[in-house]
């Protein structure tokens, strides 16, 4: 984990605030004290007066101040294709989406396969991004599924868990000794679950894909490699994690393997929890996506899931790509969408048109993901890190491509209005990100 050296010396506090912080207990009107990058006081007790002038104050007028949001899913294309995204530009959307914590994936060119890698990753990040950064590393070496990597010494350079990223570790053998090891070395094995030899379509079977013509991923792909891997979790015993669910089925398993008492979470990406198969609509390549959005009644079930606990994280599964390889026939163009700058505010949508709490949306994005990567940022607590945001639920933005920090454009949101954002974003203290209002 990279600690940003942007550090403020100076005491500042933000006050008359409404504090959003489900872990800590905190709800309701209050404020933050802060100081060289750390957390002094929150909550009720620190306000104007309280403060007076033993430090510089922000009045935040009634929104909300949450704690930073940790993404636990983004892409980048540092090192090797930095013209998709580098570690710089992801962090100036991730600011600008009130995130202040990025899990990397280890595909990139080279393979975050190796602790000079991890090493690289976490020196370049320190010299260059906004926000803080960590990497997850590859499972196996160069992601081919074959040889294990070094799973101790990936721990020891600072990785925070290990994963193949796009794809499933198929070899259940392979994946049982990755377990075994990870096990021995308290890491958190991170999978992407789609069994490879039923995952070949290219949205997910059924009539809509019927309709367009296109071949069908169904949803038993996930299913069934979920099922293989909770049973080989039971035989090892090791942490794990489903990176994104997408099914209503998935979530059946899921709900059972937890009341079973197993060490296992998962996590689903913003745009299943608030799109489904009919977006695609003329074959609209920024909503093909790894695993495929799937039937409304699908996505209805992860609304609940979410709600009630069954998935404990929201990621924003940010995956850029240049137009060459989104402006193409459907079939033919790259899975993935961005999603750093808008997966708070698509969120948000939840609260406003499903009921999922406030609180809710705020632990599945901040505690719960710190709580499962084992980090000390996603509190609002004396003596943690001063990493949050300033949100406005009700400003509406639109989403328009050139506005958005990316360097690459794919977003299933383009042109579309949101209700609520990441007016400022606070890391280490020192503010990385101020919406400038129109």
């Amino acid at each position: 984990m990279i600690n940003p050296a942007r550090q403020n010396a100076r005491r500042r506090a933000y006050v008359n605030a409404e504090i959003v912080a489900p872990a800590q207990g905190l709800a309701g009107r209050g404020g933050i004290l802060i100081e060289d990058g750390w957390i002094l006081d929150v909550g009720p007790k620190v306000t104007k007066d309280s403060v007076g002038s033993s430090a510089q104050i922000t009045d935040c007028k009634g929104v909300a101040l949450i704690p930073g949001l940790i993404d636990m899913r983004v892409f980048t294309g540092e090192p090797g294709t930095e013209y998709r995204e580098t570690l710089a530009s992801a962090s100036e959307a991730a600011a600008a989406g009130g995130v202040t914590t990025m899990i990397v994936m280890p595909n990139t060119q080279p393979v975050i396969d190796d602790a000079a890698i991890v090493d690289f990753i976490l020196r370049r990040a320190r010299d260059t991004a906004s926000v803080r950064v960590a990497a997850m590393a590859a499972i196996t070496k160069g992601l081919q599924g074959e040889l294990m990597t070094e799973i101790g010494l990936l721990k020891e350079a600072g990785a925070v868990a290990i994963t193949e990223g796009t794809k499933a570790v198929a070899s259940a053998n392979v994946f049982r000794r990755a377990l075994t090891y990870a096990k021995d070395f308290d890491l958190l094995v991170v999978q992407h679950v789609e069994e490879p030899t039923l995952s070949t379509g290219v949205m997910n079977a059924g009539e809509a894909a019927s309709r367009l013509g296109l071949s069908g991923n169904p949803a038993m792909a996930e299913v069934i490699m979920l099922e293989r891997d909770l049973r080989l979790v039971e035989m090892t015993g090791a942490r794990y994690h489903a990176s994104q669910i997408s099914s209503r089925q998935s979530v059946e398993v899921m709900r059972a393997a937890k009341a079973k008492g197993l060490p296992v979470t998962c996590g689903v990406s913003i745009h299943h929890l608030v799109l489904n198969e009919n977006d695609i609509g003329a074959y609209r390549t920024f909503f093909k996506l790894s695993p495929p959005l799937r039937a409304e009644e699908d996505r209805r079930a992860l609304v609940e899931a979410l709600s009630d606990g069954t998935i404990d994280v929201i990621v924003s599964g940010h995956d850029p790509h240049s137009a060459d390889t989104k402006r193409l026939p459907f079939a033919e163009a790259a899975y993935g969408a961005i999603g750093l700058e808008t997966m708070l505010s698509a969120a948000l949508g939840l609260h406003h048109n499903d009921g999922v709490p406030m609180a809710r949306l705020v632990e599945t994005m901040s505690s719960m993901p710190a709580g499962i990567l084992r980090l000390e940022t996603g509190r609002l607590a004396p003596g943690a890190p001063a990493d949050f945001a300033l949100l406005d639920k009700h400003l509406s933005w639109t989403v328009e491509k050139d506005g958005l920090r990316s360097r690459a454009k794919n977003s299933p949101f383009e042109r579309r209005t949101l209700e609520g954002r990441a007016v400022e974003t606070v890391v280490a203290g020192e503010s990385v990100f101020a919406y400038a209002r129109r």
